[in-house]
This record gives structure tokens, C-alpha cells and sequence, in this order.
């Protein structure tokens, strides 16, 4: 399990906010009430609503919280298993190998409470979109650099985005959010290949 923050230690409303993203992982969220909220995060209902001033946006800022936290995780991740400089080809392969291993911490009912609540599902639908910004910049950072075979980088990515927006709607029945991305990477970084 990642660390929490040195703020997180300190501060309670980031403690419960921490707290909050573990337990909407373990077992998603739609069910519980604010009390619920409070009890899991072990904080009062003030400090709960010093996150958000309502459970549909204590939700949302949760949910925001889990997205941006792996979005630092999966930096790490490239930094320390590619490096800034390495080829786009394995920066691709690692960023997706990467939200792979974000969303594998994701229960199945967290990712159904995400598909299913309108606030949640809009953050988690930006979050792809950031994440297929991405992978197309990567893709053509990859011809760029010849680290990929010559493809249309431009609809590549705009194909693996829609993929990425299937997976998060939940359009790809029997697999896992996290599997799919595995079979993405794998799909994608094979197509585009390496010149060498």
C-alpha cells in the first residue's frame, strides 16, 4: 500500500481524506452515508465536510484525490523504471503498465460506484481523458524519437482513447479495469512496436 503524505500525519482533514481513498478502493462508496463517511475515516462530520460540503462532493474530491495520487505514482513509476530520457516506447509501455497497477488496488465495487454515480463517473471520465492526452503525446514523442515504427500517431491514440473511455464506462464485459489495461499496453506497445 503507497505512504501517505507527510501532511496526511498531521492534518486531519487529509488524514480522513487519505482514509477515505483506501476505504472507496476496498469497498466502494455509493452504499455508505455521511456517517458512514465519518466513522471509516475516523473523523468527526465537521472535519468531513471541511473536505466538501456535501456527500456527493465529499465523493467527487475523494475520488479526484485517488486519481491525482496515482497520477504521482505513475510518474514515479516511469521515472524510476525508464527515466525522463528513455525511449517514449518504454515511457508508453510503463504509463500504461502503470494505471494498470493504479486501478489493481481498485475493488470491482469501487469501480462500479464510479460507473454508476454522475459526479464520480464525470472525474473518472477526465482522468481518461487526461490519460489518452498522454498516451497519444508519448506515441508521438515515440516516431519522434524512432523508438516506435512510423505509425499515425494521431490515430493510434485517438483509437487507444476510445478503448480508454470503453474501459471506463465498463463497456469491456469480463475484464477488470486494471486487466484491460495490461491487454492495452500489451496491444499497443507490440502494434507500434520498436524499430529495432
Amino acid at each position: 500500500m503507497p505512504t501517505a503524505p507527510a501532511t496526511a500525519r498531521t492534518d486531519p482533514v487529509e488524514r480522513a481524506r487519505v482514509r477515505l481513498v483506501e476505504v472507496f478502493l476496498a469497498e466502494g462508496f455509493a452504499h455508505l452515508g455521511v456517517g458512514d463517511l465519518a466513522s471509516r475515516a475516523e473523523c468527526s462530520r465537521t472535519t468531513l465536510y471541511r473536505i466538501a460540503g456535501s456527500k456527493e462532493q465529499v465523493v467527487a474530491e475523494v475520488v479526484r484525490s485517488y486519481f491525482r495520487q496515482a497520477a504521482e505514482r505513475i510518474d514515479d513509476r516511469i521515472e524510476e523504471t525508464v527515466g525522463h530520457q528513455g525511449a517514449a516506447s518504454d515511457r508508453l509501455e510503463a504509463y500504461l503498465l502503470g494505471v494498470a497497477a493504479e486501478l489493481s488496488r481498485a475493488s470491482e465495487r469501487f469501480a462500479r460506484d464510479l460507473a454508476a454515480d454522475p459526479v464520480a463517473s464525470q472525474v473518472y471520465r477526465a482522468n481518461t481523458d487526461h490519460a489518452a492526452a498522454r498516451v497519444a503525446a508519448l506515441l508521438r514523442d515515440g516516431v519522434r524519437d524512432a523508438s516506435m515504427r512510423p505509425v499515425d500517431a494521431e490515430f493510434v491514440g485517438a483509437v487507444v482513447a476510445q478503448v480508454m473511455a470503453a474501459i471506463q464506462r465498463g463497456d469491456i464485459a469480463g475484464v477488470a479495469h486494471a486487466e484491460a489495461y495490461r491487454k492495452l499496453a500489451d496491444l499497443v506497445v507490440r502494434g507500434v512496436g520498436s524499430r529495432a
